[in-house]
């Protein structure tokens, strides 16, 4: 039964602060309090404890006590203000009285890592963004934010996946539709043939390919070349044994309602998809040398993941999702989005001044961006839309005129504090988790990305004052 938080503290709280004869034990720093504070709103609480309450039709009624709506709101915040892992989260709030304080846990039992991951994946993205809204409305109607200024940036946020080779890609998939194949055969019987397990084959034929990878010269090319050929034989041998299982747990479940067999044989299907997409890219970059094969999978279990390059030097090429990140004045983030697939920077600037409309019901009085959302069409609308001042560079423009306003004060100030956003980016990843998200999907990615600037937002409105 899911309750909105504990209406009254235990006996048990009251004896625990009284063990401390100095107040300042358990007293919070200034930053931490003043979050706390904002945590109290109403809303905030009853938005978690909605999505909670649909978790079963009876969620709210009936069945055992479960963690309060308010002690997972402040978990998952507490999380990403410290950009700690579940595990260390479940241990420092354990162990810490001022951290017990914070998350309302009191003497009650800390909620553990397992139960708070399926928690977050419960409350799912639109919960999350309905949090991060109000929090934005909290920082409009504090003043914090008013709304006069709009800066836009792009940045990826990296899926939890290794570094995507052909070999460790078709070693992946061959391991998944083993596993698989195997639970689908404990469930229905062998039959006749019984799956072949090959990974120890295809573990050699890796190991091989990544030795003969440290040398780049044309008999190791030709040698790599042959091992990739075996690898892709034992990948075909494996794809048709799992078909043919595929295809007799398709008719033990026409024979009888069996739930679990029906899930492991979608499971098995996806997979055999997966892994015939990765033969033929292997196939055409390794014999044929089309290196730009389309719709490559770079993750088998991350099968969404997209190759970006976004011009570092140290890291030219990242493995992930493009993530659009808008703000207002004092680095409060109004606007969070993962794109399904990359697009355009400039393709966003019109929609993020619609936004930002929409939230503080009038248009920026000055957006400033990177050249990449530079085109005559968005400066136009923007214009049009009641932007008074748009300072967005066009490193391509031959005109004197064009030059020349890009030089004057006002232009170069509103790029300084354009470049803010680079920075603002770099503390969501280094502070709040955004360098690299540990949920699987668009929505996990959606439900990670939100955590992060939720945690952003409430530190910055706790800094203001």
């Amino acid at each position: 039964m899911h309750i909105r938080r504990r209406e009254q503290r235990t006996i048990f709280d009251a004896a625990l602060v009284n063990l401390f004869a100095d107040p300042e034990a358990l007293r919070m720093d200034a930053e931490l309090a003043r979050i706390d504070e904002l945590l109290e709103d109403a809303e905030l609480v009853a938005i978690v404890h909605r999505a909670l309450g649909k978790r079963r039709p009876n969620s709210r009624t009936t069945g055992r006590a479960a963690t309060p709506s308010e002690v997972v709101l402040r978990m998952l915040v507490l999380k990403h203000l410290r950009n700690w892992s579940y595990d260390t989260l479940e241990r420092e709030v354990r162990a810490n009285l001022v951290y017990r304080q914070f998350t309302r846990v009191g003497t009650d039992r800390v909620p553990d890592a397992k139960s708070l991951i399926k928690i977050a994946n419960v409350l799912g993205a639109e919960t999350i963004r309905a949090v991060h809204e109000r929090v934005v409305e909290i920082a409009r109607v504090e003043r914090v934010a008013k709304g006069r200024k709009l800066r836009v940036d792009t940045t990826v946020v990296e899926t939890n996946v290794h570094y995507p080779t052909d070999s460790r890609l078709l070693a992946d998939a061959m391991r998944v539709m083993t596993r698989l194949g195997a639970r689908i055969e404990a469930a229905i019987g062998t039959g006749k043939r019984h799956l072949r397990n090959r990974l120890r084959s295809a573990g050699h034929r890796v190991f091989e390919i990544a030795l003969s990878a440290r040398n780049n010269s044309k008999a190791n090319e030709q040698r790599r070349r042959r091992l990739y050929q075996r690898l892709l034989g034992t990948a075909r041998s494996v794809i048709r044994d799992v078909q043919r299982i595929a295809k007799r747990a398709r008719r033990s479940v026409a024979g009888r309602a069996d739930e679990a067999v029906e899930s492991l044989g979608v499971k098995l299907q996806k997979a055999i998809q997966l892994a015939e997409r990765i033969v033929d890219q292997t196939r055409a970059r390794v014999l044929h040398g089309d290196v730009h094969h389309e719709n490559k999978v770079l993750s088998v279990f991350e099968s969404d993941t997209e190759a970006i390059r976004k011009g570092k030097a140290a890291k030219p090429t990242e493995f992930g999702k493009m993530v659009k990140i808008q703000e207002a004045e004092r680095q409060i983030v109004t606007d969070y989005q993962v794109e399904p697939r990359r697009i355009a920077d400039s393709d966003l600037l019109t929609e993020s001044i619609e936004i930002h409309r929409k939230m503080f019901g009038r248009v920026p009085r000055m957006v400033a961006a990177d050249a990449g959302f530079y085109s005559q069409n968005n400066e136009r609308t923007a214009t049009e839309m009641g932007v008074a001042y748009v300072a967005i560079p066009n490193r391509r423009s031959r005109s004197d005129e064009r030059r020349k306003r890009q030089k004057t004060r006002r232009f170069r100030r509103a790029q300084a504090w354009r470049t803010g956003c680079e920075g603002r980016i770099s503390v969501l990843k280094r502070r709040h988790g955004l360098a690299r998200c540990r949920y699987r999907g668009i929505d996990g990615m959606n439900i990670w990305v939100g955590l992060g600037v939720v945690a952003n937002n409430l530190t910055a409105i706790a800094r203001c004052r």
